[in-house]
Order: C-alpha cells, then structure tokens, then sequence
C-alpha cells in the first residue's frame, strides 16, 4: 500500500476506538491517511491521537469557525483513491443510501470519484433490521463495498452479528482491493458470467415451483472471481446472499426464461460462463391469473420443458470456457459426463446432495471436476469458499 491515499471516515459508535489501531496499520504499510469525523464521532476518538498517528489534519467541520476557512471537501474526495467509513453506523449508512448531506463526511462521500469501502457496526437487532439490510443494497447498487459485521461480544452486553471487523482484517481488505486494481490495470482480468441460485415457476400469483438451492456456491463463486480481479456479472435467482464490489454487475431474475433472457443479452460480453444456478426443468403449461382454490383431493398440472439455458450457451460460445455443474443423488459420475458430453462442456463440476454436508443448503462442498477430455480431479470436502477459489485457479491455468 506504498503512497496509497486512504480517506478514512470515522462516525459516532463505540467501535470508534479502534481506530487509532487501524490508521497505525496503514500508515506502518506506507499508506498516506487523512481523517474525517462525523459530528458524533469526536465522542469516541479524539482528534488530536488521529492526528498524530496520521500525521496529517483531521477534518470536522464545513469550515473553521476561527478563522473562517473553508474545508473544501471537494479537493478530499479528489485525493483520496479510495474512502473507508469505519464504524460506519446505521445512522450515517442511512444517511448514504438517501443522498443526506447533514456534515463534512456525507459532503465528501456525495462528491467521491474514487470507490467507497464502508465496515459497519452496530448492535445486533439494527443489524438485521430490514431497513437497513434495504439501505445496504441501496449501497450496493451504488457501488459502495461492506465489510460485514462479525460476531462476538456487543457494546449493549449481547452476543451477535455487528461487531465491526478487527483492525488488522479492514487493513488486509484494503491491501486485497488495491491488488485487484493494479490487475485491472494490467489487463489480467477477465470477464466471467456465472449463474446462482434457484429459480422460481409460478403456478398462480402466489404459489410456485422452485428447489432448495441458497446461492451459497453461486455467490462464493463470484466473490473467488472478484478476488481474483475479474470482473464478474452474477445473475442470480431469489435469494439471502449478499456481494457487493466495484468490479461485480448482480442482476435478479425469478424464472428461467429470464435466465436465458439475460445469458443472451450478455453473453458476447463473458470470456466464461460458470453455470451453477439450479434451474427449473419445468414449468407449468399456462399459469393461473387467481389463487387456485383447494377442491379435489387430487390436482393436475400440466407441466412445458423451460428452456436450457447451460446448452444454449454451450452451442454458442466462441472462445469462451463454459462450465456446467450437476447435483445428483446417484448414478453420480456417469449422469455428470453424461451431460459433459451432450451439451459439449468444457468442464462439468460434481457434487451430491448430501443434507448438512454438500449440496443445496449447506456451508461445504464436495466436488469432482471433469474437463473435455474427461480426466477427473476430486477436490476433499472443503467450505464453499474454498471450492470456489480451487475451481478459479484451475480454470484460471492455460487451457488445451
């Protein structure tokens, strides 16, 4: 982080006090660091330690009642390459997703050119507050990265998510960033679609088809890519995971049709696909307008082949790596190159659904990998974090 400029805002909770620790840690890389405190943030560090770690000025106010110079937050925003809010409460995360603009800090986050890193804290219940969890995917769509909160004791004397993220990590998350920009920079990037997630059939307005699918491996999949400074569209069915990173474009859909809608509309864009969305095979033939009444003991549906999306994309590739993922409950290997073959993959990834150990549902996974010439690679069962980033670095090696 030699020479790297670090704007560092600082709000009003208790997680405050750590900071000083932080501003140590960056500068001790060769960091430079200035600081801007919210209103309330005096409260809980003091100015003059911040001053002196950072051995610049610390910022407060609009301007300096004593002198009358304007503190042009402008020129703060311009210096800086990049703006870390920590604590970053949900006071002034609200404040942020809305457009207020109340002090100096929320003045220099409005004029910004370079990205926004934030890392909030608060008690538990705020933390999963659903207008917050709203603000924060405001956030997301305006490119705005999180730190999650991690667990562990809180301010109130309760045990939760909202313990701001320790020092050292928020200082390792900044070496990680600035790493992923110099290999944008270098043109190592590449550009990868991947799918997550279910999808979801309705059957009337408020029922549906759909399976256990959460994301998780969808979603770690993105993360592994990001990190390994791709640039990343995640198309994704309903789910609870969260990503947000300024190199990661997330569209929703809901059905299949809308999956293949947008594969297609992007799929000259991607240099690789990874498929890992649990997709519908079927969906009804017509859906109702009205809630279907129960009546009859028994129901028919007549169910339609939905389209297949990991095909479609298979025979229309140009140079791009196509992988495919099948969850089976038996006759594993042989249903997985089954597929590889028929729809011309480059790489078909295994795993079984095993409840609470791999599959739909759970933190682990257990892969087998196959490329095109069907040599097989076994990965141990591992969290899915772990698969994730095992699976990049192979298909990030030279292809045949």
């Amino acid at each position: 982080m030699q020479g790297k400029r670090i704007l560092l805002g600082i709000t009003g909770g208790i997680a405050a006090y750590k900071i000083p620790i932080l501003v140590r840690l960056l500068k001790k890389q060769g960091a430079e660091v200035r600081c801007i405190l919210s209103p309330h943030a005096q409260d809980f560090v003091s100015p003059l330690v911040l001053a002196t770690l950072s051995q610049e000025a610390v910022y407060s106010e609009f301007w300096n009642k004593q002198t009358g110079v304007w503190t042009n937050h402008v020129e703060l925003g311009l210096w800086a390459d990049v703006m870390l809010i920590a604590p970053a409460t949900a006071n002034t995360v609200s404040k942020m997703a809305s457009g207020a603009c109340d002090n100096l800090l929320l003045a220099t986050y409005l004029s910004l050119k370079c990205p926004c890193i934030i890392a909030p804290a608060m008690d538990l219940d705020m933390y999963q507050h659903p207008s917050f969890k709203r603000n924060l995917a405001t956030l997301a769509q305006d490119r705005v990265q999180v730190i999650p909160a991690t667990f562990g004791a809180l301010a109130s004397g309760l045990e939760g998510q909202g313990r701001m993220e320790e020092p050292e990590q928020i200082a390792a998350y900044l070496q990680t960033f600035f790493q992923q920009q110099v290999q944008v920079m270098q043109g190592s990037g590449q550009k990868w679609l991947i799918t997550a997630g279910p999808t979801r059939e309705p059957l009337d307005p408020v029922r549906y088809l759909s399976n256990h699918s959460t994301g998780k491996m969808g979603f770690a999949l993105a993360a592994a890519a990001l990190q390994a400074g791709h640039e990343v569209l995640l198309i994704t069915g309903p789910t609870q995971q969260e990503l947000t990173h300024p190199n990661l474009k997330l569209i929703h859909i809901e059905t299949a049709e809308e999956l293949l809608e947008q594969v297609q509309a992007n799929w000259s864009w991607a240099t690789a696909g990874i498929f890992s969305a649990a997709v519908a095979d079927y969906r009804v033939a017509e859906v109702a307008s009205e809630k279907i009444k129960k009546s009859a003991a028994q129901m028919e549906l007549t169910l339609v082949k939905n389209p297949d999306v990991l095909a479609w994309a298979a025979a229309h590739k140009n140079e791009q790596i196509v992988v495919g993922f099948a969850l089976e409950t038996n006759n594993s290997e042989e249903n997985a190159l089954m597929k590889l073959r028929s729809k011309k993959l480059d790489y078909i990834v295994l795993n079984e659904q095993q409840n609470g150990v791999s599959g739909f549902g759970s933190d682990t996974n257990k892969m087998i990998i196959f490329d095109r010439a069907e040599r097989r690679l076994e990965l141990p069962l591992q969290r899915k974090s772990e698969a994730a980033a095992a699976l990049v670095q192979i298909l990030a090696a030279p292809h045949e």
